[in-house]
């Protein structure tokens, strides 16, 4: 994280028109690899996958994840999807994503499924076969101004008591037998502990999505966003980049989609930085 100094376009804020000081999340953007395309048709248990057509030579590291073939025909693929259109309920790309263009050791890609909307299954599948095999880089969809959902795993904390995991007051230290545990986990009658009841158990390491994080700032040059001597525990930013305003979920190095807010504020307006902060977090 950094910080960057902007004036406040929040209508009703106290500090509206003010320069005020925002923290930044910078989340390393290098382009996805469209590797494939699904086509599904609806079967009473749900959808139920009718055909692939893959890209005709995967990179090298999706060995893996996957067990790759020496080829896979492309044009099988596309035909067999396109002579069942009137069946197919829907279409998805497969995107993977290419660590090695960030720099920082991680080798193996993820693959996610990214659903094609709008339009006929017809111009679906015709935008679908063009995308098959190319780059989507994170400044096609996203702009400067715009609300984006961030989802992520949270940081693990491990099987902690429900002192720290829910925050409950201790006992007394005369309290028989525990001081960190609830009272009482309910009555005789009913004759169940009830879910509001807190109990010890897993804290952390759940995906969690954060709602309409606006977008500060979008680039293809790290320089411009990397502070002196690089990020803390990271490093230096070597591809696309996207700034979000405020903090998202999860450790640095760990994954974070990000899409097109579901619920998006009434009024997101883009924000000029007034100045962005690239001396050194590390105190040298």
């Amino acid at each position: 994280m950094t910080y960057a100094l902007a004036v406040d376009t929040r209508q009703g804020s106290l500090t509206f028109g003010k320069e005020v000081v925002i923290p930044l999340t910078t989340l390393e953007a290098p382009p996805m690899l469209a590797c494939a395309l699904r086509a599904y048709t609806k079967h009473y248990k749900g959808l139920q996958t009718f055909g692939e057509a893959w890209m005709e030579k995967l990179p090298k590291d999706f060995e893996r994840v996957i067990s790759v073939p020496e080829k896979f025909s492309t044009e099988d693929g596309l035909k067999k999807i396109e002579g069942g259109l009137e069946k197919i309920a829907d279409l998805r790309l497969l995107m993977a994503t290419q660590p090695r263009l960030a720099k920082h050791g991680i080798k193996a890609p993820e693959i996610i499924e990214v659903r094609i909307g709008g339009g006929s299954i017809k111009d679906r599948f015709e935008y679908g076969k063009k995308m098959v095999g190319q780059e989507i880089k994170v400044a096609d969809f996203i702009k400067e101004g715009q609300a984006v959902d961030a989802i992520g795993i949270t940081k693990g904390k491990g099987i902690q008591g429900p002192v720290k995991r829910w925050g409950i007051r201790r006992k007394i230290h005369k309290a028989r037998k525990t001081v960190r545990q609830v009272g009482s986990i309910g009555g005789w009658t009913p004759h169940y502990v009830m879910y509001s009841v807190p109990r010890a158990g897993q804290m952390g390491f759940h995906q969690r999505t954060e709602y309409n994080k606006i977008v500060m700032k979008v680039g293809n040059n790290g320089s411009e966003i990397t502070p002196k001597g690089g990020f803390l525990r990271y490093g230096i930013v070597n591809s696309d980049y996207v700034a979000l305003k405020g903090s998202v979920p999860g450790t640095r190095n760990r994954l974070i989609l990000i899409r097109l807010a579901m619920r998006p504020p009434p009024e997101a307006k883009a924000t000029k930085l007034d100045y962005l902060s690239l001396g050194s977090i590390q105190g040298d």
